[in-house]
């Protein structure tokens, strides 16, 4: 039995009385006691989430004033606790994603409408972008692909070309410019031509 539990036990009713009561030195108390111990439980269940065990641990302190009642047995007590701060961890999570929910639908509605897309512009940029892409050097359009499509991080291509992060991220930058240079000039050149 945790220390704290050993305290608490003999005058546990008594406590429990006093808080039912709203005596601000019993609240005092029972938060010296339990503070601590709630905290490390609520760190546990939310994988060391600091923030959320907090927000989790607030709403449990509001709700233990509001609904307590008089408890004569530790273990009783501390289940009823345990409960209170998993329910306020589940109800902190439904408010943080209801919220987070709001905020994509607000800043969705600022976007401004999508303007229509010219399809056959959008079609010659990729047919551009695709022949040049396939005449870069094998090695250049390795790592193109590997960042681009496979979605591999600049440390994972670099240990797997054997080559430091800063070369890799050099070389596809200097690769990105060559092909918008070769595209934009193979676009120039066909907004050119005589109809």
């Amino acid at each position: 039995m945790p220390v704290e539990a050993q305290r608490s036990s003999p005058d546990l009713a008594a406590l429990t009385a006093r808080l039912a009561q709203s005596d601000e030195a019993a609240f005092r108390q029972f938060y010296d006691l339990y503070f601590p111990r709630l905290f490390r439980y609520l760190l546990v269940l939310t994988g060391g989430n600091e923030d959320a065990a907090k927000d989790a641990l607030q709403l449990t302190l509001l709700r233990v004033v509001r609904h307590v009642r008089v408890f004569d047995s530790e273990a009783a007590f501390w289940s009823w606790l345990a409960m209170l701060a998993r329910s306020a961890l589940v109800d902190e999570a439904r408010k943080r994603r209801r919220y987070l929910r709001f905020l994509d639908g607000f800043f969705q509605r600022l976007q401004p409408a999508p303007v229509a897309a010219d399809h056959d512009a959008e079609t010659r940029l990729l047919a551009s972008l695709g022949t040049h892409l396939d005449a870069l050097p094998p090695e250049d359009r390795d790592l193109i692909e590997r960042k681009y499509f496979d979605g591999e991080s600049v440390r994972e291509i670099a240990d797997a070309v054997h080559s430091t992060e800063k070369s890799v991220e050099s070389r596809l930058v200097r690769i990105r410019r060559r092909l918008k240079e070769l595209v934009l000039a193979q676009l120039h050149d066909e907004t050119d031509l005589p109809y």
